[in-house]
């Protein structure tokens, strides 16, 4: 198993978890964390879909990542 593919099982991991915690009300939409774990977990996901050149991956990680990030600073905004 290499590095990428590491990182991109970190991803899926970080999404679970945020999905998870959001499911069993352990973590709000309306946190940051929840935000900071879907950004994380994209990320990882990015780079693992670049070193396959799985181009729609990289792509839809990019938007959740960037909704995440545009929400954690809303969220530092209040």
């Amino acid at each position: 198993m290499n590095y990428f593919t590491i990182v991109g099982w970190l991803g899926v991991a970080l999404f679970v978890i945020s999905y998870l915690l959001l499911s069993i009300e352990k973590l709000s939409a309306k946190k940051t964390m929840y935000h900071w774990l879907n950004f994380l977990g994209a990320l990882c996901l990015v780079v693992n879909a670049i070193s396959i050149k799985d181009n729609p991956t990289i792509v839809v990680n990019i938007i959740w990542a960037l909704i995440a990030i545009f929400t954690v600073f809303k969220n530092y905004k209040k």
